[in-house]
């Protein structure tokens, strides 16, 4: 992988809308480069048999099964509404 450079760390941080100053610039793009030289390390690793995985633990979501339940009676919901008409909850207009 190519090295990164102080032009293309401006050119993002433009494209970011962000206002960095030469130092920045310079300090980001000393950053980015051992950022990337670390990740590069990874590409030295031999994964070869290894299955893509998404979490390095073999986690399961533990769910409920999705039942359709009683709801609360109308009334008590219209009880906490502060303004309601025909059974329905009203809410100021957000379109015009």
């Amino acid at each position: 992988m190519s090295r990164i450079s102080m032009e293309q760390v401006k050119h993002v941080a433009h494209l970011a809308r962000l206002a960095i100053t030469e130092e920045e610039a310079k300090l980001f793009t000393e950053q980015l480069r051992d950022i990337i030289q670390f990740a590069e390390q990874l590409n030295e690793l031999d994964t070869e048999g290894v299955e893509p995985t998404s979490h390095v633990l073999d986690m399961k979501n533990v769910l409920r099964e999705d039942k359709p339940e009683k709801g609360l009676p109308v009334e008590d919901v219209l009880k906490n509404a502060p303004d309601h008409e025909d059974g329905q909850i009203r809410v100021p207009s957000v379109l015009e």
